[in-house]
């Protein structure tokens, strides 16, 4: 199994993230914000990834961010020297109004495109600035590239809903092991 962990204790905050990219999308999720659980638990039904996330802090910000820097580490931990993996993956996921496309790349250029197109300051318990750093801090910990665009959508939970379920989904196929595959999926002969 491809098991990774992260811990991060600062003055701030404490967070451990625990992630099995060969699981079933089972999610244990107690940050202390319920979009960001929702989120989350989203991203591991359609990841497949099984993920533990307990995480505790003073500001939301702060717990957001460093939720995502352990998820990115974790992810990257389980990944070990990506022998094997198809490393790209994409997908295109509708919800309601809304249409998201995720692209992904584990080559470990960390990178991030976001265009969410939320017109809302907030969404729940999450303000929408939030949401975009908390992507793009994902891929920064996870050192991928990573494109997630909203092509339409009228309601704001459901765009960034369909985000989060394209990029579960894009990771899955990212993730995954070729068979056909002998070491790294590089040209270069290293990720």
């Amino acid at each position: 199994m491809r098991v990774g962990e992260s811990k991060r204790k600062t003055s701030e905050t404490s967070i451990e993230a625990k992630v099995n990219l060969d699981g079933s999308g089972i999610a244990e999720v107690i940050t202390g914000i319920d979009f960001l659980d929702h989120m989350l638990k989203s991203f591991a039904t359609h990841s497949l990834f099984n993920l533990t996330v307990k995480a505790e802090g003073d500001l939301a910000h702060h717990i957001i961010e460093d939720v995502a820097i352990c998820l990115g580490e974790a992810i990257s931990k389980a990944l070990e020297a990506s022998a094997g993996i198809t490393r790209f993956g994409y997908a295109v996921v509708p919800m309601d109004c809304s249409l998201a496309i995720a692209a992904v790349d584990l080559a470990k250029r960390p990178y991030a495109v976001v265009d969410l197109k939320l017109r809302g300051k907030k969404i729940e318990d999450m303000p929408c600035e939030n949401i975009l750093h908390f992507i793009e801090t994902l891929a920064m910990a996870l050192r991928a590239n990573l494109h997630i665009i909203i092509q339409y959508g009228s309601n704001d939970h459901h765009k960034v809903e369909a985000a989060f379920k394209s990029l579960g989904l894009a990771l899955r196929q990212a993730v995954s092991l070729d068979v056909r595959r002998n070491g790294v999926p590089s040209s270069k002969g290293v990720i």
